[in-house]
């Protein structure tokens, strides 16, 4: 493939997905457009580079983003954020709210429905704390395949052992042949709607939690900037945004700061609700989180 023929395509994906593709990533071109050629009836990348260069190109440029999203989610990934946002986060904004407001929850790039269904099992398993809480969840994603799976709520037997618990899986699963379907009970606590992260959110509301993990890692530095200030735009004062464990605001913004190490959850820095807490061990923070939240902690919060 030819370095204009992937400058093309990157340049492409970039402008609409913020997903960043550089040279190392021919394999993903090849493995990932390799149906959307066949579909087009094209016999290779250079020729689909042409195809996008010319007008009327949209329907196919739409394809190739969508073919080339990463995917990759499963329930209750990293489990730490869910016992964090379970044990802390939720306790702590039911308190601060008055009765009849909803907590409204975020999962900013929620693919095929894994995060933000588990976010919703954690809900049912404790309404009992909550005390007739209503929550909402919004799951977005730029994949509308993805999407269509995520509210289908049909699993493999593979992508439910994937972290669901035997007991949440007899609780909020239904067999249906070799696949397991999640409960409607589940199922209708969350919404989903395609939506791009680099589109402005304020149509969506205020959240009180975003989860946006395991996204900004495939960002240059300007567009998760962009993307932080965009999500903190729609964050409540005393809001908490999850992020993956290899993402970091550093260098990114100082309007945020680490709650929890090893956990990825982080609160305006200004907030006094929810503290800093200390990780059971050290080794539960990464290194990333341990630099932190000592700057944190010395008034150096956003240095690089």
């Amino acid at each position: 493939m030819t370095p204009q023929a992937f400058s093309v395509i990157a340049d492409l994906v970039k402008a609409r997905s913020g997903m960043v593709l550089g040279p190392d990533k021919l394999y993903l071109l090849e493995t990932r457009l390799a149906p959307v050629l066949r579909s087009a009836g094209l016999p290779s990348l250079e020729a689909l580079a042409a195809r996008l260069r010319e007008p009327r190109s949209e329907i196919l440029a739409a394809q190739v983003v969508e073919a080339l999203t990463i995917n990759e989610t499963f329930f209750f990934r990293d489990i730490k954020p869910f016992n964090h946002l379970r044990d802390v986060t939720l306790p702590a904004l039911h308190a601060a709210r008055p009765a009849g407001t909803p907590i409204r929850i975020w999962s900013a790039a929620a693919s095929t429905g894994q995060e933000a269904y588990s976010i919703a099992m954690i809900l049912i398993d404790g309404a009992a704390q909550f005390a007739g809480r209503r929550f909402e969840i919004l799951g977005t994603d730029i994949s509308r395949e993805a999407l269509e799976k995520a509210r289908a709520g049909l699993y493999t037997q593979f992508e439910v052992q994937r972290g669901v618990p035997m007991a949440a899986l007899v609780k909020h699963f239904k067999k249906e042949g070799e696949n397991w379907r999640i409960s409607e009970a589940v199922r209708k606590l969350v919404t989903f709607r395609e939506w791009n992260l680099l589109d402005d959110p304020r149509a969506l509301g205020t959240f009180d939690v975003i989860f946006c993990r395991n996204v900004l890692i495939y960002f240059d530095a300007p567009t998760k900037k962009r993307v932080l200030d965009s999500l903190l735009r729609q964050l409540a004062p005393d809001g908490v945004v999850y992020l993956g464990g290899a993402e970091t605001v550093l260098g990114l913004t100082d309007q945020l700061k680490p709650l929890a190490p090893g956990t990825g959850a982080y609160g305006r820095t200004e907030a006094k609700i929810l503290p800093l807490t200390k990780p059971t061990s050290a080794s539960e923070a990464s290194p990333i989180e341990r630099r932190e939240v000592s700057m944190v902690r010395s008034g150096r919060v956003g240095a690089s």
